[in-house]
């Protein structure tokens, strides 16, 4: 069975834990822990064949950059999630990609922006679906808002992340002319 690394990352307390527990157990959890490290799996089913995703949930703060940059190493693919209630989360993702590509050394890693909690009221949205479309396109990758707490565009995110992984993991077809 193919297993395939996802790492979540993103500033603290943006809710990359609550989207990954929704996903793997199906549950909200409304109280907020800085997560250190947690790391879980499911199986799931993609284009017709299960696989498993093992995913990684990252610390929010930079007194563990070093274990970020392992994990980076180690990872296929990555969620950027941010908080659309919070402008410095957005700003944020911009030096994690940029890390992700500095220590992968390549520009072509699979990765999704997520702007999460989009079930909060308009008046306290910082960061509009639009911009951070306008950004996804800048960067060539996918962009999705979600919310760990409705269930919007949860699953999603994961399956699409995994499906990059995957296309990236395909031999490339080579034609010759004989």
């Amino acid at each position: 069975m193919r297993e395939y690394k996802i790492v979540v990352m993103g500033s603290g307390g943006v809710g990359k834990s609550c989207l990954t527990i929704k996903f793997v157990t199906g549950t909200f959890k409304e109280r907020y822990d800085p997560t250190i490290e947690d790391f879980y799996r499911k199986e799931v089913e993609l284009d017709s064949s299960l696989c498993v995703l093992e995913i990684l949930d990252t610390a929010g703060t930079d007194q563990f950059s070093t274990l970020l940059d392992l994990y980076i190493l180690n990872g296929q693919g990555f969620l950027l999630v941010y908080s659309v209630g919070s402008t410095q989360t957005y700003i944020d993702a911009q030096p994690l990609r940029e890390k992700i590509f500095k220590i992968r050394r390549s520009k072509t890693t699979p990765l999704v922006l997520v702007g999460n909690k989009c079930d909060m009221p308009q008046s306290e949205r910082e960061v509009q679906q639009k911009e951070a479309a306008h950004l996804a396109a800048d960067w060539v990758c996918p962009f999705f808002e979600c919310s760990a707490k409705t269930n919007q565009n949860v699953d999603i995110i994961f399956y699409e992340l995994a499906k990059l992984i995957m296309r990236s993991r395909r031999p490339k077809k080579i034609c010759s002319i004989l």
